[in-house]
């Protein structure tokens, strides 16, 4: 299993990662990217098992990547999580229609970074 952990934010990246860690998820399994196109090109290049991405990034944001990952056959069944500041309820809408498998205001925390990674893992087709 690898995670892709995606935000512009580094303090953010490491925020992820040490909770992710805190769950007992070893480190060598995650990589990071600082935007969407960066992301792409890890995507491309490695077999990733989940996506957790920031929506408000330069170039590519998050969901401009999520767009562009669900109109390729490769990427369709991805999981994706979107953790981002973006709360209000169409911000939501918007990210689940452009095929984010669950969504997570910030500030995360260790008890619902666990159940969204759980629920998306858990709904992927065997």
């Amino acid at each position: 299993m690898r995670i892709l952990i995606v935000d512009d934010s580094r303090i953010m990246r490491n925020i992820v990662k040490n909770t992710l860690k805190a769950l007992k998820y070893p480190a060598d399994i995650f990589l990071e990217a600082p935007d969407g196109d960066a992301a792409w090109s890890i995507l491309e290049a490695q077999e990733i098992s989940l996506l957790l991405v920031d929506w408000n990034m330069p170039g590519l944001n998050g969901l401009e990547l999520v767009k562009k990952l669900r109109a390729t056959a490769k990427f369709q069944a991805l999981p994706i999580i979107m953790i981002t500041s973006e709360a209000a309820k169409y911000n939501v809408i918007e990210a689940v229609k452009a095929g984010v498998n669950d969504y997570l205001v910030k500030p995360v925390s260790e008890k619902n970074l666990e159940e969204k990674i759980r629920r998306v893992l858990d709904r992927r087709p065997s």
